[in-house]
C-alpha cells in the first residue's frame, strides 16, 4: 500500500508563492504542479520548465499559410483563369507576386493564429468536453496553489506554513 499523498498549499500572493517554490527547491522537494490565475514572472525558471516549442509550431503553420496563399494565387491567376490586367501578362507568377503579398500575409497570420490556438488547446487537454484539471476553482480568480506529491506530509506541511501558505489540503494520491 502506497503512503504517497498529494499536498495542496494555497497562497494569497504571488510573491509568497515564489518564496515557497524557492524554499522547496532549496530543500530538494519536487513540486508536481503550480496553479495560478495569471502568469507569474520567473515561475517557469524557478520550476525548471523547458522552453515551449509553440513558436516553432507557429513558424511551421505560418509557412503552411504562405504556401496555401501562393498556391491559390498562382492557380487562380495563372492556371485557372489567366487574364491580362493593365497590359501585364499572367504567365509568370513571380512578376505579379507583389500584388499577392496582402492575401498571402493574411493567410499566413490566419493559419498561424488558428492552428497555434488549436495546438495549445489540444496539447494542454483543454478541448471541449475535457475534465477540469484544476483542483481548486479559486486559483482561476485570485489564489495560487502548489501541488506536491510526498511521503513525508508533516515536513511538507511545516515548510508550507513557514512560507506563508493560507490553507493546506491533503489527499490520497
Amino acid at each position: 500500500m502506497s503512503t504517497t499523498k498529494i499536498v495542496y498549499g494555497l497562497y494569497a500572493d504571488d510573491d509568497d508563492l515564489m518564496n515557497g517554490v524557492k524554499a522547496f527547491n532549496d530543500k530538494g522537494i519536487a513540486i508536481n504542479e503550480v496553479y495560478t490565475p495569471f502568469p507569474v514572472h520567473g515561475l517557469d525558471k524557478a520550476l525548471g520548465l523547458k522552453k515551449t516549442r509553440i513558436s516553432d509550431a507557429a513558424f511551421i503553420y505560418a509557412l503552411y499559410g504562405v504556401t496555401i496563399g501562393s498556391t491559390v494565387t498562382w492557380y487562380t491567376m495563372n492556371h485557372d483563369w489567366p487574364q491580362w490586367i493593365g497590359g501585364k501578362p499572367a504567365f509568370d507568377w513571380a512578376h505579379n507576386m507583389p500584388a499577392f503579398v496582402v492575401p498571402m500575409f493574411e493567410l499566413m497570420v490566419f493559419c498561424a493564429a488558428h492552428m497555434m490556438s488549436l495546438t495549445f488547446l489540444v496539447r494542454n487537454k483543454m478541448y471541449p468536453g475535457s475534465p477540469a484539471q484544476n483542483p481548486d476553482p479559486r486559483t482561476t480568480d485570485d489564489k495560487f496553489m502548489m501541488e506536491l506529491l510526498t511521503d513525508d506530509v508533516e515536513s511538507v506541511k511545516q515548510l508550507l506554513v513557514d512560507t506563508g501558505v493560507e490553507e493546506i489540503t491533503v489527499k490520497d494520491a
